[in-house]
Protein backbone atom coordinates (compact mmCIF):
# COMPACT_ATOMS: atom_id res chain seq x y z
CA UNK A 1 0.00 0.00 0.00
CA UNK A 2 1.05 3.61 -1.07
CA UNK A 3 0.18 6.74 1.31
CA UNK A 4 0.11 9.88 0.16
CA UNK A 5 -0.90 12.86 2.34
CA UNK A 6 -0.69 16.53 1.51
CA UNK A 7 0.14 19.16 4.48
CA UNK A 8 -1.39 22.60 4.96
CA UNK A 9 1.70 24.90 5.80
CA UNK A 10 1.27 27.78 8.23
CA UNK A 11 4.87 29.00 8.08
CA UNK A 12 4.96 32.90 8.09
CA UNK A 13 8.07 34.20 7.23
CA UNK A 14 9.08 37.40 8.33
CA UNK A 15 12.15 39.38 6.73
CA UNK A 16 13.67 42.71 8.42
CA UNK A 17 15.46 44.99 5.84
CA UNK A 18 15.52 47.97 8.06
CA UNK A 19 18.32 49.56 5.86
CA UNK A 20 15.85 49.01 2.66
CA UNK A 21 12.68 50.85 4.54
CA UNK A 22 11.06 53.30 2.44
CA UNK A 23 9.47 56.66 3.74
CA UNK A 24 5.71 56.66 3.12
CA UNK A 25 4.06 59.48 1.56
CA UNK A 26 0.57 60.51 3.41
CA UNK A 27 -1.13 57.46 3.39
CA UNK A 28 -0.13 55.65 0.54
CA UNK A 29 1.10 51.83 1.35
CA UNK A 30 4.62 51.12 -0.54
CA UNK A 31 4.90 47.39 -1.66
CA UNK A 32 8.92 46.40 -1.78
CA UNK A 33 9.41 43.24 -4.12
CA UNK A 34 12.63 41.66 -3.80
CA UNK A 35 12.41 38.39 -5.18
CA UNK A 36 10.14 37.62 -7.86
CA UNK A 37 8.50 34.22 -7.27
CA UNK A 38 9.26 31.33 -9.19
CA UNK A 39 6.03 30.19 -11.65
CA UNK A 40 4.23 27.64 -10.25
CA UNK A 41 4.30 24.22 -12.47
CA UNK A 42 2.71 20.80 -10.96
CA UNK A 43 4.62 18.73 -13.47
CA UNK A 44 2.78 15.34 -15.45
CA UNK A 45 4.67 12.06 -14.81
CA UNK A 46 2.54 10.92 -17.28
CA UNK A 47 0.38 8.31 -15.41
CA UNK A 48 -3.23 7.54 -15.38
CA UNK A 49 -5.68 10.41 -13.91
CA UNK A 50 -9.46 9.64 -12.21
CA UNK A 51 -11.39 10.50 -15.32
CA UNK A 52 -15.23 9.97 -16.34
CA UNK A 53 -17.85 9.08 -14.10
CA UNK A 54 -16.39 8.73 -10.66
CA UNK A 55 -18.97 7.72 -7.77
CA UNK A 56 -17.36 8.45 -4.04
CA UNK A 57 -18.42 6.12 -1.28
CA UNK A 58 -18.25 7.68 2.36
CA UNK A 59 -17.50 5.48 5.47
CA UNK A 60 -18.64 7.70 8.35
CA UNK A 61 -15.92 6.51 11.08
CA UNK A 62 -17.39 7.85 14.70
CA UNK A 63 -20.33 10.09 15.62
CA UNK A 64 -21.38 12.36 13.18
CA UNK A 65 -24.49 14.68 13.61
CA UNK A 66 -27.40 14.52 11.14
CA UNK A 67 -26.79 17.96 10.13
CA UNK A 68 -23.13 17.32 10.02
CA UNK A 69 -23.75 14.68 7.60
CA UNK A 70 -26.04 16.50 5.52
CA UNK A 71 -23.23 19.46 5.15
CA UNK A 72 -20.60 17.28 3.78
CA UNK A 73 -23.54 14.38 1.59
CA UNK A 74 -24.71 18.15 -0.07
CA UNK A 75 -21.21 18.99 -0.78
CA UNK A 76 -20.62 15.59 -3.07
CA UNK A 77 -23.42 16.37 -4.68
CA UNK A 78 -22.31 19.56 -5.62
CA UNK A 79 -19.21 18.89 -7.40
CA UNK A 80 -21.54 18.27 -10.76
CA UNK A 81 -24.47 19.05 -9.95
CA UNK A 82 -26.48 21.37 -12.90
CA UNK A 83 -29.00 22.92 -10.35
CA UNK A 84 -27.12 24.84 -8.80
CA UNK A 85 -27.63 28.59 -10.63
CA UNK A 86 -25.86 31.08 -8.35
CA UNK A 87 -22.79 31.64 -9.17
CA UNK A 88 -19.69 30.98 -8.12
CA UNK A 89 -20.59 27.63 -7.60
CA UNK A 90 -19.28 24.39 -6.11
CA UNK A 91 -19.23 22.84 -9.83
CA UNK A 92 -17.26 25.72 -11.43
CA UNK A 93 -14.64 25.39 -8.62
CA UNK A 94 -14.42 21.36 -9.74
CA UNK A 95 -14.51 22.06 -13.14
CA UNK A 96 -10.74 23.17 -13.19
CA UNK A 97 -9.96 19.06 -12.74
CA UNK A 98 -11.24 18.80 -16.21
CA UNK A 99 -8.97 21.05 -17.66
CA UNK A 100 -6.14 18.49 -16.47
CA UNK A 101 -5.11 15.74 -19.20
CA UNK A 102 -7.71 13.14 -20.08
CA UNK A 103 -10.85 15.79 -19.64
CA UNK A 104 -13.27 16.22 -16.82
CA UNK A 105 -14.54 13.73 -14.22
CA UNK A 106 -17.96 13.86 -12.87
CA UNK A 107 -18.68 13.00 -8.90
CA UNK A 108 -21.71 11.24 -7.48
CA UNK A 109 -22.87 10.33 -4.45
CA UNK A 110 -22.20 6.25 -3.90
CA UNK A 111 -23.10 4.39 -0.76
CA UNK A 112 -22.71 5.46 3.06
CA UNK A 113 -21.44 3.10 6.04
CA UNK A 114 -21.54 4.08 9.50
CA UNK A 115 -19.03 2.45 12.01
CA UNK A 116 -20.26 4.33 15.09
CA UNK A 117 -18.50 2.34 17.56
CA UNK A 118 -15.50 2.88 15.80
CA UNK A 119 -14.53 -1.32 15.41
CA UNK A 120 -10.75 -0.41 14.95
CA UNK A 121 -10.29 1.77 17.85
CA UNK A 122 -9.75 5.37 17.80
CA UNK A 123 -6.39 5.65 16.93
CA UNK A 124 -6.34 4.35 13.05
CA UNK A 125 -2.91 3.74 10.90
CA UNK A 126 -2.68 3.91 7.47
CA UNK A 127 -3.34 0.35 7.38
CA UNK A 128 -6.47 0.54 9.21
CA UNK A 129 -7.75 3.62 7.10
CA UNK A 130 -7.20 1.11 3.68
CA UNK A 131 -8.96 -1.67 5.38
CA UNK A 132 -12.08 0.52 5.72
CA UNK A 133 -12.19 2.06 2.45
CA UNK A 134 -12.36 -1.78 1.23
CA UNK A 135 -15.42 -2.02 3.11
CA UNK A 136 -16.82 -0.55 0.64
CA UNK A 137 -17.30 -1.17 -3.97
CA UNK A 138 -13.99 0.17 -5.33
CA UNK A 139 -14.83 0.05 -9.62
CA UNK A 140 -14.75 3.11 -10.67
CA UNK A 141 -14.93 4.79 -7.78
CA UNK A 142 -13.17 6.65 -4.56
CA UNK A 143 -13.79 5.42 -0.99
CA UNK A 144 -13.42 8.00 1.46
CA UNK A 145 -13.67 7.63 5.46
CA UNK A 146 -14.45 10.50 7.52
CA UNK A 147 -13.06 10.22 11.23
CA UNK A 148 -15.09 12.08 13.87
CA UNK A 149 -13.52 14.64 16.42
CA UNK A 150 -12.59 12.01 18.74
CA UNK A 151 -10.58 10.05 16.46
CA UNK A 152 -7.51 10.69 14.88
CA UNK A 153 -4.72 8.67 12.64
CA UNK A 154 -0.99 8.78 12.90
CA UNK A 155 0.18 12.32 11.75
CA UNK A 156 -3.13 13.80 12.09
CA UNK A 157 -2.55 17.94 13.10
CA UNK A 158 0.90 16.52 13.42
CA UNK A 159 1.33 17.33 9.98
CA UNK A 160 -1.33 16.28 7.94
CA UNK A 161 -5.37 17.24 8.10
CA UNK A 162 -6.46 14.85 5.22
CA UNK A 163 -4.50 12.44 3.21
CA UNK A 164 -5.28 10.28 -0.42
CA UNK A 165 -3.41 6.75 -1.66
CA UNK A 166 -4.37 3.73 -2.77
CA UNK A 167 -4.37 0.14 -2.15
CA UNK A 168 -3.87 -2.88 -4.22
CA UNK A 169 -6.96 -5.42 -4.38
CA UNK A 170 -8.28 -8.10 -6.79
CA UNK A 171 -7.67 -11.55 -7.52
CA UNK A 172 -3.80 -11.09 -7.77
CA UNK A 173 -3.29 -8.11 -5.75
CA UNK A 174 -2.64 -5.71 -8.95
CA UNK A 175 -6.11 -3.28 -9.33
CA UNK A 176 -5.21 -0.02 -7.92
CA UNK A 177 -8.26 1.47 -5.96
CA UNK A 178 -7.42 4.83 -4.73
CA UNK A 179 -9.04 6.04 -1.27
CA UNK A 180 -9.09 8.96 0.86
CA UNK A 181 -9.22 10.34 4.95
CA UNK A 182 -10.48 13.75 6.03
CA UNK A 183 -10.86 14.20 10.28
CA UNK A 184 -12.79 16.53 12.14
CA UNK A 185 -10.30 19.13 13.43
CA UNK A 186 -12.86 20.81 15.96
CA UNK A 187 -11.17 19.32 19.07
CA UNK A 188 -7.69 18.63 18.09
CA UNK A 189 -6.20 21.04 16.03
CA UNK A 190 -9.04 23.45 13.92
CA UNK A 191 -5.89 26.23 14.36
CA UNK A 192 -3.97 24.39 11.62
CA UNK A 193 -6.83 22.43 10.18
CA UNK A 194 -9.94 24.53 10.43
CA UNK A 195 -8.06 28.14 9.53
CA UNK A 196 -9.77 30.30 8.33
CA UNK A 197 -12.38 29.60 10.48
CA UNK A 198 -10.59 29.62 13.69
CA UNK A 199 -7.09 31.68 15.12
CA UNK A 200 -4.40 30.23 13.34
CA UNK A 201 -1.62 28.05 15.50
CA UNK A 202 0.97 30.55 14.01
CA UNK A 203 1.47 33.66 12.23
CA UNK A 204 -0.69 36.43 11.99
CA UNK A 205 -3.21 36.70 14.46
CA UNK A 206 -6.03 37.83 12.29
CA UNK A 207 -9.91 37.35 13.53
CA UNK A 208 -11.64 34.26 12.39
CA UNK A 209 -14.06 33.79 9.50
CA UNK A 210 -17.72 33.09 10.32
CA UNK A 211 -17.88 29.07 9.35
CA UNK A 212 -20.90 28.83 6.13
CA UNK A 213 -22.57 26.12 7.50
CA UNK A 214 -21.88 27.06 11.51
CA UNK A 215 -19.76 24.09 12.22
CA UNK A 216 -15.89 25.25 12.32
CA UNK A 217 -14.85 21.51 12.88
CA UNK A 218 -17.41 20.57 9.50
CA UNK A 219 -16.51 23.60 7.58
CA UNK A 220 -12.79 22.75 8.17
CA UNK A 221 -13.68 19.53 6.84
CA UNK A 222 -14.83 20.50 3.44
CA UNK A 223 -11.87 22.70 3.12
CA UNK A 224 -9.61 19.68 3.31
CA UNK A 225 -11.93 17.00 1.83
CA UNK A 226 -11.69 19.06 -1.25
CA UNK A 227 -7.80 19.21 -1.53
CA UNK A 228 -7.72 15.59 -0.78
CA UNK A 229 -10.63 14.60 -3.85
CA UNK A 230 -8.83 17.17 -6.16
CA UNK A 231 -5.28 15.71 -5.63
CA UNK A 232 -7.40 12.05 -6.05
CA UNK A 233 -8.37 12.40 -9.25
CA UNK A 234 -5.07 14.40 -10.88
CA UNK A 235 -2.79 12.69 -8.77
CA UNK A 236 -4.30 9.12 -7.87
CA UNK A 237 -1.29 6.65 -8.02
CA UNK A 238 1.97 9.31 -7.47
CA UNK A 239 1.85 9.43 -11.64
CA UNK A 240 0.19 12.60 -11.87
CA UNK A 241 0.22 16.00 -11.70
CA UNK A 242 2.28 17.48 -8.81
CA UNK A 243 5.27 19.05 -7.89
CA UNK A 244 8.35 18.11 -5.54
CA UNK A 245 9.36 14.32 -4.31
CA UNK A 246 6.40 11.92 -4.42
CA UNK A 247 6.17 11.33 -0.64
CA UNK A 248 5.51 15.15 -0.06
CA UNK A 249 4.30 16.40 -3.02
CA UNK A 250 2.63 19.99 -3.55
CA UNK A 251 -0.45 18.52 -5.51
CA UNK A 252 -3.58 20.58 -7.12
CA UNK A 253 -4.75 22.27 -4.23
CA UNK A 254 -2.16 21.84 -1.63
CA UNK A 255 0.05 23.50 -4.14
CA UNK A 256 -2.15 26.81 -3.06
CA UNK A 257 -2.59 26.02 0.58
CA UNK A 258 -4.31 29.17 2.33
CA UNK A 259 -5.62 30.80 -1.06
CA UNK A 260 -9.49 31.22 -0.89
CA UNK A 261 -9.84 34.68 -2.26
CA UNK A 262 -8.26 37.33 -4.74
CA UNK A 263 -5.43 39.75 -2.85
CA UNK A 264 -4.91 36.63 -0.57
CA UNK A 265 -0.86 36.45 1.52
CA UNK A 266 -0.15 34.58 4.27
CA UNK A 267 -2.64 35.44 7.48
CA UNK A 268 -4.75 36.65 5.22
CA UNK A 269 -7.15 34.15 2.71
CA UNK A 270 -8.33 36.62 0.11
CA UNK A 271 -11.69 38.70 -0.89
CA UNK A 272 -14.79 36.61 0.23
CA UNK A 273 -17.99 36.94 -0.01
CA UNK A 274 -20.12 37.56 3.14
CA UNK A 275 -23.67 36.44 3.71
CA UNK A 276 -25.43 39.95 5.27
CA UNK A 277 -27.55 37.44 7.79
CA UNK A 278 -25.01 35.06 9.02
CA UNK A 279 -22.19 37.14 8.72
CA UNK A 280 -20.59 33.70 7.30
CA UNK A 281 -17.34 34.01 4.37
CA UNK A 282 -18.04 31.97 1.60
CA UNK A 283 -16.62 31.77 -1.97
CA UNK A 284 -18.65 28.86 -3.58
CA UNK A 285 -22.59 28.13 -3.69
CA UNK A 286 -23.83 24.57 -3.33
CA UNK A 287 -26.89 22.18 -3.52
CA UNK A 288 -29.80 22.47 -1.74
CA UNK A 289 -28.92 26.13 -0.29
CA UNK A 290 -25.81 25.03 1.01
CA UNK A 291 -22.53 28.09 0.84
CA UNK A 292 -18.97 26.79 0.68
CA UNK A 293 -15.54 28.07 1.62
CA UNK A 294 -13.31 25.80 -1.42
CA UNK A 295 -9.70 27.15 -1.58
CA UNK A 296 -7.98 27.60 -4.80
CA UNK A 297 -6.84 25.25 -7.26
CA UNK A 298 -3.89 25.10 -9.91
CA UNK A 299 -4.71 25.61 -13.18
CA UNK A 300 -2.73 23.90 -16.26
CA UNK A 301 -4.04 26.67 -17.95
CA UNK A 302 -2.71 29.36 -16.84
CA UNK A 303 -0.04 27.63 -14.22
CA UNK A 304 -1.14 29.71 -11.61
CA UNK A 305 -3.41 29.07 -8.54
CA UNK A 306 -7.32 29.57 -9.62
CA UNK A 307 -9.61 31.12 -7.47
CA UNK A 308 -13.29 31.64 -7.82
CA UNK A 309 -13.05 35.68 -6.41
Amino acid sequence: MINFTYKILCITLFIQLSSLILPCAGTTPRKLFLVQPEPLILKYHNGPLLKGNLTVNLIWYGKFTPVQRSIIVDFIDSLSSKSVTSKPSVSSWWQITGRYRGGPCTVSLGKQVSDETCSLGKVLTPAKLAFLSARLPHKSAINIVLTSADVTTDDFCMNECGSHGFDLAGKHKKTRVPYAWVGNPEKQCPGQCAWPFHQPMYGPQAPPLVAPNNDVGVDGMIINLATVLAAAVTNPYDTGYYQGPADGALEAVSACAGIFGSGSFPGYPGTVLVDPYTKASFNAYGAHGRKYLLPAMWDPDTSSCKTLL
